[in-house]
């Protein structure tokens, strides 16, 4: 049990951090750089349906940090039913 919780963490902080990069590197990376089209490709599956939903801000994107968001939420679920 404590090898699947543990796993859980390590891909939930995984996926948490190329979320942060993928922002990070939007601001300074061209976005047809290859690191900035991996990460694209693992984030915006998660991040379009978001981006469907929320509604328009401008020039501020959202959607990463409520991503994060769920990420997080979705983790501390699944480990408190494996726990208990």
């Amino acid at each position: 049990m404590y090898g699947l919780v543990s796993a859980i963490s390590l891909v939930s902080n995984l996926l948490i951090w190329i979320v942060i990069a993928n922002v990070l590197l939007s601001y300074f990376v061209d976005p047809y750089h290859p690191i900035r089209r991996a990460l694209d490709s693992i984030v915006e599956p998660f991040l379009a349906p978001i981006r469907r939903i929320l509604p328009s801000t401008g020039m501020v994107d959202f959607s990463p940090m409520v991503l994060t968001l769920l990420i997080w939420l979705l983790t501390r679920f699944l480990i408190s039913i494996l726990t208990h």
